[in-house]
């Protein structure tokens, strides 16, 4: 009896070892942002540039990947416009494009959604071609390359741009700023509340571990 006793006291150590080891570790992996974002608490936020190459990388790879192991949970783009030339246009034309995907119905992360469509129109002209649109003096070119590849026209662009939702998503996204100043972009935020540090994290499978373990803290 005595020894079943210290059987079970040894395998109890070994797992609180085990749950101390595999723990998120605050101020390590993620840290709790003093201005939350105003986001459903079952989502990730990622703030992101279209002038940044690392979120033009992450969104090729690590972004569709990230979310397909997250069932249920909420992808919210949140763009940054005071990085680039064309911060603002860029961050126009995405919040145009999220209004008529929501009028369809369209996920932002399907091949159909002109949301997507328009980003990587514009990220692979500025960084696959490295096209600067005449030291982004030219918006014309800009906005032309983003409608023509999500196949909207200027009419229905100038539409959703001027609707009160495409307004509702620009104004949220000036709370962008105080997120991305903190270590850059991308940044990924967790409920609104808390942003992992994605080097330390070091891969998708453990930022996947630690959405989910943050999600219900």
């Amino acid at each position: 009896m005595k020894a079943v006793v210290k059987f079970i006291r040894i395998l109890a150590a070994v797992c609180l070892l085990g749950l101390g080891a595999n723990a998120l570790e605050e101020g390590t992996d993620y840290q709790t942002l003093q201005k939350p974002l105003n986001v459903p608490k079952n989502s990730v936020a990622k703030v992101f540039s279209y002038e940044c190459v690392h979120c033009y990388k992450f969104d090729r790879t690590v972004t569709p990947k990230l979310f397909s192991e997250l069932d249920g949970v909420k992808f919210i783009p949140y763009h940054l416009k005071t990085k680039g030339t064309l911060g603002e246009t860029a961050s126009k034309i995405f919040a145009a494009m999220i209004v008529l995907d929501e009028a369809s119905d369209v996920s932002l992360l399907s091949d159909k959604s002109k949301f997507k469509k328009a980003k990587f129109a514009i990220y692979k002209a500025t960084h696959d071609k490295g096209d600067d649109f005449n030291g982004g003096k030219d918006k014309a070119k800009f906005i032309k390359e983003a409608l023509g590849a999500a196949g909207v026209s200027d009419a229905d662009y100038d539409k959703a741009l001027a609707s009160t939702r495409a307004q509702e998503i620009l104004k949220t996204w000036d709370e962008s700023y105080d997120v991305a100043k903190i270590q850059g972009v991308p940044a990924f935020v967790v409920g609104g509340k808390y942003l992992l540090n994605v080097q330390a994290l070091g891969s998708v499978g453990a930022m996947t571990e630690a959405i989910k373990e943050l999600l219900v803290k």
